[in-house]
């Protein structure tokens, strides 16, 4: 039994090196949900109607921020195992496909939200339901105008991010994090409420804010990087030709496209999912946004464990060493379940609290808390499910992964709260925790899958 239970606790030194790479990341990912919650805190200052007809062009954004992580996604599988093998060249050429997807992506980003933002918005909307829709319809569509501006240099940001993360850097990913965060800080600040003399813009302010943020993120991870070429040799000469090699270009389109897929519609049953959960009035998006918000900053812990499984196992991948990514994401699994422990009890004991900071009403407060206190319940299962998918993409098992991810989020999530939705007359609470029980069945499904799917593989084998 005691050698069944050491299979699955590191030593020292294994602890160690993970937090190495898995503190930087939380406090990175920490930093930029703070972001969306001084957001949300502030605009939540104005009026309810501003607090949800920001929420829910950020549902869409939300899609475009998670179709850029697909697109760098394969080619970080490569530039993590490049990297394990010490191959700059790889990791160059790799980087440069990032930047060119990014640029696209953003680019048809910005064109699909201007002409299509205001129907987009409208869905969430319904006839009927509590609550000024005109006035929320109104302030979302000022909110997108000037938030579509941030989208092409928040995807060039990931490019540099992500390449440094997979490199072993992760402190300047942090740094440019927390840039970000202080110049969201400071100019909302100035600009929702009009402090020292500057115009009281309400949600345009946090729109040019975010805005603003995300070209002080690149700049700081741009400049860095390209003055550090030492340091970083993969940067140069990196921006001054798109040629790739043949082989990584069919082999990253190979892995991209899937992912890129996946988290497409992955990112689309989330936001149909609290599309479905808005049937139930206004006060229920008010409700979802603050209980979101505090949810996706204390789960910040978990998710940067599984994002460093893909970073250590698919370096010991690319070194050749299979059987000790095997061991590392075993223990990798059990620290990702014990981090869920604790962040499910912490989001417990905010549950009360932290909806006490909005200007809303009582009843939007209490339905907030609620809905914490479920997904407390169901955190140590995400996070185990988080962390094996985060393997199957590591061992470029990319088809699975979407399996496990995007297809079961719509084939099993969706289809049962459509059906509750459209076909019940249940309220939030009936929809949210059944939601999160069907998405928690992915925990023990992903144990085993990976018990069954050889995806240990070493992708960039030397010729």
């Amino acid at each position: 039994m005691k050698l069944q239970i050491k299979k699955f606790i590191g030593d020292r030194s294994f602890y160690k090196g993970v937090l190495a790479i898995a503190l930087p990341l939380m406090i990175q990912n920490a930093v930029t949900n703070f972001v969306n919650l001084l957001d949300n805190i502030m605009v939540g200052a104005l009026n309810t109607e501003s607090m949800s007809g920001v929420s829910i062009v950020n549902q869409f954004i939300f899609i475009f921020n998670i179709t850029v992580f697909g697109a760098i996604a394969g080619a970080g599988i490569y530039t993590s195992q490049f990297h394990g093998r010490g191959d700059t060249e790889g990791v160059r050429g790799a980087f440069r496909l990032k930047i060119i997807f990014n640029l696209i992506i953003g680019a048809l980003g910005v064109l699909v939200f201007s002409l299509f933002g205001d129907s987009l918005i409208s869905t969430f909307l319904h006839e009927g339901a509590e609550g000024n829709l005109e006035l929320t319809r109104s302030l979302g569509n000022e909110y997108l105008s000037y938030a579509i501006v941030g989208l092409v240099p928040f995807a060039l940001a990931q490019a540099y991010s992500s390449t440094l993360r997979e490199t072993g850097e992760t402190v300047i990913p942090m740094i440019s994090s927390i840039v970000s965060v202080v110049t969201n800080c400071l100019l909302n600040a100035l600009l929702i409420f009009g402090l020292l003399g500057f115009p009281a813009l309400g949600v345009v302010g946090a729109a040019i804010a975010t805005t603003t943020s995300r070209f002080a993120e690149l700049a700081v991870l741009a400049v860095w990087t390209h003055t550090h070429s030492d340091k970083y040799p993969f940067i140069k000469g990196a921006l001054r030709s798109p040629r790739v090699s043949l082989p990584l270009f069919k082999g990253v389109i190979v892995k991209s496209l899937p992912m890129v897929a996946n988290e497409l519609f992955w990112s689309l049953a989330v936001t149909m999912r609290n599309q479905c959960y808005s049937t139930r009035g206004l006060d229920v998006v008010a409700a979802t946004t603050i209980a979101a918000t505090i949810i996706n900053l204390l789960t910040v812990a978990y998710m940067a464990v599984g994002i460093s499984v893909g970073i250590v196992v698919g370096r010991e991948l690319g070194a050749g060493e299979v059987e000790r990514a095997k061991d590392t994401n075993r223990k990798m699994l059990a620290l990702a379940f014990m981090i869920g422990v604790v962040i499910g009890v912490v989001q417990a004991i905010c549950a009360p609290i932290f909806p006490l900071v909005y200007n809303t009403t009582e009843s939007v407060r209490s339905m907030a808390t609620s809905l914490m206190f479920i997904a407390a319940l169901f955190t140590p299962f995400n996070a185990v499910a988080m962390a094996s998918y985060f393997t199957l993409r590591a061992g470029g098992r990319v088809f699975t992964a979407a399996l496990f991810d995007s297809v079961y989020a719509w084939g099993a999530i969706m289809s049962v709260l459509l059906a509750l939705t459209h076909l019940t007359d249940v309220g939030i609470i009936v929809l949210f925790t059944v939601a999160a029980l069907v998405e928690a069945l992915k925990c023990p499904l992903g144990v085993i899958v990976l018990s069954k799917v050889k995806w240990a593989r070493q992708l960039v084998i030397k010729q």
